[in-house]
């Protein structure tokens, strides 16, 4: 199994667009056979940075989804 992190930063004015991203990709990734993990929070320092973690079986199926969507 092979999980990535992603990092983050957020424009305060654009906090619904990201929502909405969000939503969006957890979908993506299941989808392509993935486990998305969520978003991730920082509860100290700077409040404009979140995290995603998502997995995927294989460093394969991983590229495979990249393809498919990239």
């Amino acid at each position: 199994m092979i999980t990535c992190h992603i990092r983050y930063v957020l424009d305060p004015t654009k906090i619904e667009d990201f929502e909405r991203y969000g939503k969006l990709w957890i979908s993506l990734v299941n989808k392509h056979g993935g486990i998305h993990h969520g978003y991730l929070l920082p509860s100290e320092g700077a409040s404009n940075i979140a995290l995603a973690s998502f997995s995927y079986p294989s460093l394969a199926d991983y590229a495979a989804y990249r393809t498919k969507v990239f």
